[in-house]
């Protein structure tokens, strides 16, 4: 089977958000073309990530939660408990896929993953994610870098939604959140988690995957 097929799917479990951004780096950096796509699943601590070319003003009042400047795309966006993220660690161009490609695979794994739940839900052309209801229950934010893909989606699931109300999420004032619970869905990331790989890995055309725990060997978190 050859190479383009296979994932490997890392449960991080709840991290800092620095450490595993330096970590997503570094793997990409690293990587050739014998290693391995992966797609981390993590659930961070309270942060709001700034992406690179993010205006201030949409952060209004973050508190105590620390505002970190990243190198995705994108404005401001909240990570926290009950928040499942997954990073894509994918070498695009072995897989003959463009970043729009990348973006619509992940956008209709979540729409049928959503539909599996009985909520309706879809894509918008003019900002990335996905909405129900005209309400964003996923973001998204990618880099891409040589070709190969790193940062990836937030998929709120069963968390305090309280401090998107700090922030114009993805720099649209007035975007209103919600979450999977709210819509009648499962109240935990172990319960969809299983759904959300699956859909994954069939929209971006992954035949075979291993399942691990933790970063890889070469990377730790500090």
């Amino acid at each position: 089977m050859s190479i383009e097929q296979n994932i490997i799917i890392r449960e991080l479990d709840r991290q800092d958000y620095v450490p595993v951004w330096k970590a997503m780096q570094h793997f990409t950096d690293e990587r050739d073309e014998s290693v391995t796509d992966e797609i981390w699943l993590v659930e961070h601590d309270p942060v709001f990530t700034q992406g690179q070319a993010g205006k201030a003003e949409h952060v209004l009042f973050p508190g105590e939660i620390p505002v970190v400047q990243v190198d995705r795309g994108g404005q401001v966006t909240y990570h926290g408990p009950g928040q499942q993220v997954a990073y894509f660690m994918i070498d695009l161009r072995r897989k003959n896929m463009g970043p729009r490609d990348l973006v619509s695979g992940i956008e209709n794994a979540i729409v049928d993953m959503l539909v599996g739940y009985g909520i309706e839900a879809a894509p918008r052309a003019d900002a990335p994610g996905v909405y129900t209801d005209e309400q964003k229950i996923c973001s998204l934010g990618l880099r891409i870098r040589k070709g190969k893909s790193f940062h990836g989606l937030a998929l709120n699931v069963n968390m305090d939604l309280e401090p998107f109300a700090r922030i114009n999420p993805c720099g649209y004032q007035g975007m209103v959140m919600t979450q999977i619970v709210d819509k009648g869905g499962p109240d935990s990331l172990q319960r969809i988690q299983p759904d959300l790989i699956d859909q994954l890995c069939d929209k971006l055309g992954y035949t075979r995957r291993l399942e691990q725990a933790g970063l890889p060997q070469a990377l730790t978190i500090d």
